[in-house]
């Protein structure tokens, strides 16, 4: 569906389950979620994303290592209730074993090249539990920036950053 330098980016397959439930079921990559996910959960995920594609025609996709063939996390576009709002949310998740490699910066950076050319969005959220440094630090490399942070019974506390197509376009 989209591709980078070093990855293809595509819709989830069934064959994905188990590369992203070693992700998703790994207690470090989900420190900032309530739990590490079970199998039947990252069923759920999937399925969710499978709904997404059909109803929005976008949701999470597979990150795919060009060299290697192999899924090392997701990222993509999914409509979020952030601060009592829905919102289109640019989400990012990375197996652990490829953190500070760029991948999610990359990656991210294409979707959202792809979100402000192919829909019609105008902006796009990211939105993260307040310690979750790696993902805020994504945002702001993709030059999103910060404009609230709110308490939430999940996170805590969340923040929120944001990226307009006109600054999309202006970088």
């Amino acid at each position: 569906m989209l591709e980078t330098k070093r990855c293809m980016i595509r819709e989830y397959q069934p064959e994905d389950f188990d590369s992203l439930y070693e992700m998703f079921s790994d207690e470090e990559t989900m420190e900032h979620y309530p739990h590490p996910f079970s199998e039947e959960e990252v069923q759920a995920w999937m399925q969710r994303n499978y709904d997404r594609y059909k109803t929005f025609g976008f949701g999470l996709w597979a990150i795919v290592l060009k060299e290697t063939n192999e899924v090392i996390g997701d990222v993509g576009i999914t409509m979020q209730m952030i601060n009592g709002t829905i919102k289109p949310e640019i989400g990012y998740h990375v197996n652990k074993k490829y953190w500070r490699q760029g991948y999610a910066k990359e990656c991210s950076k294409k979707v959202l090249e792809w979100v402000f050319e192919a829909t019609p969005f105008k902006e796009i959220y990211s939105y993260m539990k307040y310690t979750n440094v790696g993902s805020y630090s994504t945002a702001e490399g993709n030059g999103f920036r910060f404009i609230e942070q709110y308490a939430d019974p999940v996170n805590e506390y969340t923040k929120v950053y944001l990226l307009t197509k006109e600054e999309w376009q202006s970088k």
